[in-house]
């Protein structure tokens, strides 16, 4: 069987589930759900961040806007490594940073590949087929 045929869908579903991810982390700090012990003050860097996540998260996992959501939220990504814990360490493992490198470099991915077949994107042809998958 040639896996092959199921790439473009295989991309859709990464990109749906990233941004399901970071949406979570959006919904924590701006909304408090699920429940975190952290959840920063309104306004602060931080619910701005969550903010961005929350934002982005949702366009991401819809496919919509995907790649200009994708850019910004990989430099949000970027920007959360940097502030809060490239500080603590130089590497990822030590300083707790291993996810917003992760979400950095598949937004950035995401840039140039698109969203898949499986999005808003694509439903409504705001881009090509050909840059969908």
């Amino acid at each position: 069987m040639d896996l092959t045929f199921f790439t473009p869908y295989m991309l859709s579903l990464l990109r749906i589930m990233v941004g399901l991810l970071f949406l979570s982390h959006g919904t924590a700090k701006v909304l408090g759900f699920p429940k975190w012990d952290e959840r920063p003050a309104v306004l602060s860097i931080y619910w701005v961040a969550g903010l961005f996540e929350l934002v982005l998260g949702t366009f991401l996992t819809i496919g919509l806007f995907s790649r200009q959501a994708a850019f910004v939220a990989s430099g949000v990504a970027a920007f959360a490594y940097f502030i809060g814990h490239a500080r603590k360490s130089f590497y990822p493992f030590l300083n707790g940073g291993e996810a917003a490198v992760l979400f950095c470099f598949v937004f950035l991915y995401l840039v140039f590949s698109g969203p898949g077949p499986i999005s808003v994107d694509a439903l409504i042809g705001l881009f090509s087929s050909s840059t969908t998958q």
